[in-house]
């Protein structure tokens, strides 16, 4: 299964602020440029290429927060797993929208391949950095917002060995965002 991470951070390397908020995600940036050509920058394409998504309970913690409506759920149709030890249903305003899971990750991919899933969206910093160790990442698309947070929560934690980022591609949109997509080798 392929397994890719499209996910936003501060120029700095921040997901969120130390409180958990992405606030800044919608100030950051020019404001006033023309992003008519895409204005998502490239998230409903790449949302489309997947069949499953799988993040960490505080990621699904923050999407609960923004109590989306059904028109406003970034993820239409896509399976979503939250992983979680610590809690077993989700909250009252997704129940529905995902599925918890609690044991090995290796498992529920194993699971998830034999129910015929072949590329997993991967999203939240600790699930993101238990995935990079268990080498189970292909791909990492990263956009960097023009704030520098200076503190906050990092896109990663401790990685247990170095990883080669190759095959870069990078796009510079209008509203001084940069989004860089790379392969990973585990050395």
């Amino acid at each position: 299964m392929k397994c890719s991470v499209y996910i936003a951070t501060s120029a700095d390397g921040y997901i969120a602020t130390l409180d958990g908020s992405v606030d800044w995600l919608h100030t950051a940036g020019n404001s006033e440029a023309d992003m008519s050509n895409n204005p998502d920058m490239g998230f409903n394409h790449f949302i489309a290429t997947v069949d499953c998504m799988i993040m960490g309970r505080k990621c699904m913690d923050a999407i609960s927060g923004f109590n989306l409506t059904p028109e406003q759920w970034p993820y239409g149709d896509t399976k979503v797993y939250v992983l979680s030890n610590s809690i077993n249903e989700p909250p009252e305003n997704l129940r529905g929208k995902v599925e918890m899971y609690s044991g090995e990750i290796s498992t529920l991919i194993s699971h998830l391949e034999t129910k015929g899933y072949k590329h997993a969206y991967i999203d939240g910093g600790t699930t993101i950095t238990a995935f990079i160790n268990l080498q189970l990442i292909n791909e990492m698309t990263i956009t960097k917002a023009p704030i520098i947070l200076g503190k906050g929560i990092p896109l990663f934690g401790e990685i247990n060995s170095s990883v080669k980022l190759i095959n870069s591609e990078a796009i510079a949109f209008p509203n001084d965002f940069v989004q860089i997509k790379y392969g990973l080798n585990y050395l």
